[in-house]
């Protein structure tokens, strides 16, 4: 590989480590209730969306809930609905519409007890898809994926396995991320766009190490934290043992 000059650098040398692990911890905890946060938004918007295409008048908003106990219910222009429904089958949707729309008090009452039979699933967050890398992106994740093979030589002498490296425009508060499991698909490596290009190359090949490491731990079946492995292990391939700045 012939290296352009702007990837002539050095890593995690003259660096100070402003954040320990347990902040660490707490930032990415902050950054999923974020997400999980926008995918409960996109989800109540795509059932509106739903809602409204089967009928549903005079609702604004639609408000997702955990609350077993209260399964649908009309406060102002904003219909609160159990996020179990966001995944239901079309004919239970088409039930929330009646209870909603009903004139008739028997009306109601049979979308009721049409809701209240239907089994929600114990683990009720909106499925999301799966992100790929954007178009524009892939000449970036295949530099990416260049630089994880030769960092692999590098620092962890060619024993880590190839795993696919994806940048993400859905990822804002996080730099990057290593996943063992994607929905059912193998490992993979993500680093967020904002960050790779507000931050700069460099700035994103040391998040890249950095998710190299929870790499090694997975591999090395160790837990995959910040703990004194985590930390070792940085120390030894020159990694950043801790995100040094926030992408938004």
């Amino acid at each position: 590989m012939t290296a352009r000059p702007e990837d002539q650098f050095q890593l995690g040398f003259g660096l100070s480590f402003a954040e320990g692990p347990d902040l660490v911890a707490e930032a990415e905890e902050l950054a999923e209730e974020a997400e999980e946060s926008a995918d409960a938004k996109r989800g109540a918007a795509r059932l509106l969306d739903k809602l409204t295409s089967l009928g549903l008048a005079h609702v604004r908003q639609v408000v997702l809930t955990r609350n077993r106990s209260i399964l649908v219910s009309v406060k102002g222009f904003d219909l609160r609905v159990h996020e179990g429904f966001v995944e239901a089958p079309t004919e239970i949707q088409v039930q929330i519409v009646r209870f909603v729309m009903a004139r008739r008090k028997w009306e109601r009452q049979a979308a009721r007890e049409a809701i209240v039979a239907y089994p929600l699933p114990r683990h009720t967050k909106p499925r999301r898809a799966p992100e790929r890398t954007h178009a524009d992106d892939e000449p970036l994740a295949e530099r990416l994926a260049d630089w994880h093979t030769r960092l692999n030589g590098e620092r962890f002498g060619a024993r880590l396995r190839p795993v696919p490296i994806r940048v993400s425009r859905r990822m804002l508060r996080r730099l990057g991320h290593y996943a063992p499991g994607v929905q059912g698909g193998g490992a993979e490596i993500a680093l967020s766009a904002r960050h790779c290009h507000r931050d700069g190359f460099a700035s994103a090949l040391e998040t890249l190490l950095h998710e190299m490491v929870h790499q090694w731990q997975h591999e090395n079946a160790l837990p995959v934290d910040h703990g004194a492995d985590f930390r070792r292990k940085c120390r030894e391939v020159g990694a950043v043992p801790s995100a040094k700045r926030a992408v938004c």
